[in-house]
């Protein structure tokens, strides 16, 4: 029965708050710190489990009841109540159940690329980056432009923003890819669709507790910016290009005038794609690779498709497609998108997990 799968959790739960109470726990701050966190993760599911607990209880007394001449025509108004509310309480359990992502909490580095298509693929980062602006707007969170390179004809042919707030890993780990635009370019003259693409990398922010690099792994160059960025910017060294020498990631970084805080860039960017790497790594190893399953995503992969002369945009891994283009590129409802990408992926792990 479903209702034995909620025990463990909810034992768990009152164990934790036992040793809370402890006072070698209390004396343990890094202990104290874990079990906090951990009861924390579980509050939710446990709540949920025992209204559930208390509900299907409540059905069983409701049914006992039913051929009572007194109580028999109570207890079936109470089950008309109590009924829908198990199956509906089930589905947001499970979804509970689910092993949750270390790094779902965490902020983002969004890494956008032009590709196939030269100058129109530089363009659409800007759109697709606009996108993301205004999605962020809409659930309250913040972006800082890290580093950017702008496009002949205009655009970027490189763009790194940092994506702080509430659980942004989460939301957009599902992003990486390859973008594919359909449209007819500011440049075409005879009306015809060109097809271009971008690259979409989203890495979540680490601390230097998670990423050990050791000063002798990193190679430094420093070299003068170059391109639009003030009138002292490409005057003296202030560029910095690290190399991580174990895996070969190299960060460039040229924005700021100063060396010392283009180097500060460089290295939280390179501790953040040596802790991708790292767990690419370990779950080239240990999973599957189901199309959802791996948030930083196979970089090649197609996986979304945006048609402007249709208004119509595509998401080939789970066959969504939506007449909304403009919304989602303009209005930042990118939530017409990304909602149903996690609901996907919340069925394939409770599956998964035989919940």
């Amino acid at each position: 029965m479903f209702k034995e799968k909620l025990q463990p959790f909810i034992d768990r739960h009152k164990e934790i708050s036992e040793l809370l109470s402890s006072p070698d726990i209390a004396s343990d701050i890094k202990k104290m710190t874990e079990l906090s966190k951990e009861q924390s993760g579980l509050n939710e599911l446990v709540e949920k489990a025992e209204l559930y607990i208390q509900t299907a209880e409540a059905i069983e007394e409701n049914k006992e009841l039913l051929g009572d001449p007194e109580l028999g025509e109570l207890a079936k108004e109470e089950l008309t109540e109590l009924e829908p509310m198990l199956p509906r309480l089930e589905d947001e359990i499970k979804v509970l159940m689910i092993p949750k992502d270390k790094n779902d909490d965490k902020n983002i580095y969004l890494e956008l690329r032009a590709g196939a298509g030269g100058d129109e693929s530089a363009l659409f980062v800007a759109d697709v980056f606009r996108m993301y602006t205004r999605y962020a707007d809409l659930v309250g969170w913040k972006v800082e432009i890290v580093s950017s390179s702008d496009g002949t004809a205009g655009g970027y042919k490189e763009l790194i923003a940092l994506i702080k707030g509430d659980s942004v890993y989460s939301k957009l780990k599902y992003e990486a890819g390859t973008h594919r635009v359909q449209r007819v370019p500011d440049t075409e003259t005879q009306g015809r669709v060109h097809t271009s693409a971008i690259t979409v990398a989203v890495i979540p922010e680490v601390d230097d507790v998670e990423v050990d690099i050791k000063p002798n792994e990193i190679k430094m160059d420093v070299y003068r910016s170059s391109g639009c960025g003030g009138q002292s910017v490409n005057t003296t060294d202030s560029a910095v290009r690290l190399t991580h020498i174990p895996t070969g990631i190299v960060v460039a970084i040229q924005d700021e005038k100063s060396q010392h805080k283009n180097r500060d860039k460089a290295m939280k960017i390179l501790k953040a794609r040596v802790y991708e790497a790292e767990l690419q790594k370990q779950l080239d190893e240990t999973s599957s690779q189901r199309k959802l399953q791996v948030g930083s995503g196979d970089r090649s992969e197609k996986i979304r498709t945006y048609n402007y002369p249709q208004n119509r945009i595509t998401d080939h891994r789970i066959g969504l497609t939506l007449y909304a283009l403009d919304d989602v590129m303009n209005n930042g409802k990118l939530s017409l998108v990304v909602d149903p990408l996690i609901q996907h992926a919340q069925a394939e792990a409770i599956q998964e997990a035989g919940l």
